[in-house]
C-alpha cells in the first residue's frame, strides 16, 4: 500500500531539453497530512516562462503554481508551514516577497531566504518550494 502520492510526474527530458538529463521527478508528494512542493519558478505547467527579465512577474507564476499544486493535493495556501525562497540577486528580495508576501497574507509560514549564485535556468531569477499541511475533514 503506498504511503505517498506524487503529483504531476514527469521526466527531464520534456522539460530541460537543452540539457542531457533523464530523470523521473514530480512537481509535489503528499505523505500523510504533509505536501512537499518542488521548487517553482517563473515557468507554468507547459514550460512557458513568464516574465522574462522580471522578477515580481515570476514570482507571480511560481505561486500560481503553489496554489494549483496545494489544490491538487488537497490542501492550499493558509494550511503552508514552510518556504523556502531562492533569489540570484539580492536587489530582487523587495520584488520577490512583496508578491509572496499578498499570496501569503494572513498566513505566517515559517521562512528561509537564500540569495543563490543561479538556479537551474539562467533566465530564472527566484524559486520558491513549500511545505503544507493537509486539513482533516
Amino acid at each position: 500500500m503506498p504511503t505517498h502520492t506524487r503529483i504531476r510526474m514527469f521526466n527531464t527530458k520534456e522539460t530541460y531539453p537543452n540539457q542531457s538529463l533523464d530523470n523521473d521527478l514530480c512537481q509535489a508528494v503528499k505523505a500523510g497530512n504533509t505536501v512537499y512542493v518542488r521548487g517553482q519558478v517563473g515557468t507554468d505547467f507547459e514550460g512557458n516562462l513568464v516574465g522574462l527579465g522580471d522578477p515580481a512577474a515570476q514570482t507571480e507564476q511560481a505561486m500560481q503554481n503553489v496554489a494549483q499544486l496545494l489544490k491538487e493535493a488537497g490542501s492550499d495556501l493558509s494550511h503552508v508551514v514552510k518556504t523556502t525562497t531562492y533569489i540570484t540577486d539580492p536587489r530582487y528580495r523587495e520584488a520577490v516577497y512583496q508578491v509572496t508576501g499578498k499570496w501569503f497574507k494572513g498566513v505566517f509560514p515559517i521562512s528561509t531566504g537564500l540569495v543563490v549564485q543561479g538556479l537551474a535556468q539562467p533566465q530564472w531569477l527566484m524559486e520558491i518550494d513549500v511545505i503544507a499541511v493537509i486539513p482533516e475533514d
